[in-house]
């Protein structure tokens, strides 16, 4: 049994128990593109691995949804690739990617701390600023930016009716919302053209309606935000009750707070 899912012509994705991470093929006539490439080069070398049952095309491209680590950190064990991503998906991962590792490190077991330390953080070389187009021989990928959400370089993917929207949506577990935009994420949202399967950057795939939930409870943190802002009322006043646990809430109010004083 194929460890991929065929979702449209010739487009796949692998959903792995590690993170609960979706990963998106590709094939075109000559090669293949990969959405994402996983979070280390032990994972991304298990990817290619995999990629033989499918394939032996070899791969063209790997276009990254974001700068975040558990999505780029394989990206050095395919240097026949070019990469591609949002042009502060490659700022972020250059400026930063130390102190990501770092972060990592700490919320790590010892016993990985290797498999951490031995990635060569390798940032998008292809980038862009709203949108591009991948000419794969035979078929054309869309790459779009549609705004401020999970974090500063979401974009997603289009091909074939199947929609790869990284972590801008995520099933399964409530929003990461450590590097977000919480006042822009839900409107961002509005302006991503759904398709008929939509793979969010974790868990199961979703559709309309789960995205419309997803977009109001955001929105919902987004207004709750901006009332207690103006009210002067402290982050931890505005926990209780919201659409998700404690910890999501408390990251995702204070980012908000950080946007409404103009920190970041």
């Amino acid at each position: 049994m194929s460890v991929f899912d065929e979702l449209g012509d010739r487009v796949f994705r692998r959903r792995y128990e590690s993170l609960d991470l979706n990963i998106g093929v590709v094939l075109g006539a000559d090669a293949v593109l990969l959405v994402d490439s996983r979070a280390s080069h032990r994972q991304a070398d298990q990817l290619r691995d995999e990629l033989r049952s499918l394939t032996s095309l070899p791969v063209g491209w790997v276009v990254n949804s974001h700068f975040h680590w558990d999505h780029t950190w394989g990206n050095a064990r395919f240097p026949e690739a070019q990469l591609w991503g949002h042009d502060r998906c490659r700022t972020e991962l250059i400026e930063n990617g130390d102190r990501a590792r770092q972060r990592v490190l700490e919320g790590m077991p010892v016993e990985h701390h290797d498999e951490v330390n031995e990635v060569a953080i390798t940032p998008p070389t292809e980038v862009f600023g709203t949108s591009a187009l991948i000419d794969m021989g035979d078929r054309v990928v869309d790459l779009r930016y549609h705004g401020l959400g999970h974090t500063n370089s979401d974009i997603v993917v289009r091909v074939a009716g199947v929609l790869f929207a990284g972590d801008l949506l995520e099933e399964g577990a409530p929003p990461s919302f450590g590097d977000s935009y919480p006042l822009d994420w839900a409107q961002t949202l509005d302006s991503v053209r759904l398709e008929a399967t939509v793979v969010p950057g974790h868990g199961d795939l979703v559709d309309a309606t789960f995205v419309a939930t997803q977009q109001d409870e955001i929105e919902s943190i987004a207004d709750a935000a901006r009332t207690g802002y103006s009210e002067g009322a402290p982050v931890e006043s505005l926990i209780d009750g919201g659409p998700y646990p404690p910890e999501p809430m408390r990251l995702a109010i204070t980012r908000a707070y950080a946007q409404l004083a103009g920190e970041i």
